[in-house]
């Protein structure tokens, strides 16, 4: 949601259909998030034709969660390994000090 809590009304348009949503996030971010769906929704469509939307919608979205799965897992990995390194670096500072 924006930082002033405004809800705004957005237009965008993914795979040839117009969808206006409400929300409180920025406008320009909504349409940045609906033109990556459309932009993976006719590239995917280009590999497998004659697909309902609602099923490439879906495959999409699949796709999508993936990712974020992935981006997570990496995430936690890379933040616990930091927060090992930190905690070896402040263990080798509090035994220098002594």
């Amino acid at each position: 949601m924006s930082d002033d809590g405004v809800v705004t009304t957005t237009e965008v348009e993914i795979f040839g259909a117009t969808y206006v949503l409400r929300s409180g996030q920025d406008p320009e971010y909504l349409k940045t998030l609906a033109g990556e769906v459309d932009r993976r929704m006719r590239e995917l469509a280009d590999h497998i034709h004659q697909v309902d939307p609602g099923r490439l919608a879906i495959l999409v979205a699949l796709n999508l969660a993936d990712e974020l799965s992935r981006n997570r897992e990496h995430y936690d990995g890379e933040r616990g390994e930091i927060e090992a390194r930190v905690t070896e670096i402040t263990e080798r500072l509090a035994g220098g000090s002594a």
